[in-house]
């Protein structure tokens, strides 16, 4: 008998040490709370009105160009008319290179966004980490990610957590979500 309890045993208390302990964040809930980020999303707004406006602008220009070339058409040989056609082609590229150049990956909305938001975030991921080592968890989810949870404890949910620890607590007494 005392050869089956102690492999047994055995089994049981290594389960127990490998236990692991786990909890959630809601970044996205954490990030709102943050003036900076707010700051920094004002002025990435602001910076994406300010270059759509001016995409506008050069599209209007071409747009212009090709109605005054329809005005014309009747007046020019077809040489000149391929010729004008051409330049406005390329003035369609030359524009939608720019707006890629802007809005597209890699492009100074996005890297402008990384700029800006990237210091905020990383006070965040620092604040989950402090926040998981006091309170020793080996894994931490962020509720706003792409993971999808089915059913979460609140006990788990160490979000107001890392808001106490950035000093963004308010006093209130109901949950986030």
């Amino acid at each position: 008998m005392k050869k089956i309890l102690f492999p047994l045993f055995g089994l049981f208390l290594s389960t127990v040490t490998f236990a692991q302990k786990f909890g959630y964040v809601d970044t996205q809930y954490i990030l709102e709370k943050m003036p900076e980020y707010k700051e920094a999303q004002a002025e990435i707004e602001r910076l994406a009105k300010g270059w759509e406006t001016e995409v506008q602008n050069l599209y209007q220009q071409v747009e212009a160009l090709e109605v005054d070339l329809q005005a014309e058409e009747v007046l020019l040989t077809k040489e000149m008319w391929e010729e004008r056609n051409a330049e406005i082609e390329l003035k369609w590229k030359e524009v939608k290179e720019y707006q890629q150049s802007i809005f597209g990956f890699d492009g100074l909305y996005f890297l402008k966004k990384k700029e800006l938001v990237k210091p905020v975030q990383d006070q965040v991921f620092d604040a989950v980490e402090r926040v998981a080592k006091n309170n020793r968890l080996q894994i931490v989810f962020d509720k706003s990610g792409d993971l999808v949870m089915i059913y979460t404890d609140p006990i788990h949910d160490y979000t107001d957590f890392v808001l106490e620890d950035l000093g963004l607590v308010e006093n209130q007494s109901a949950s986030n979500n």
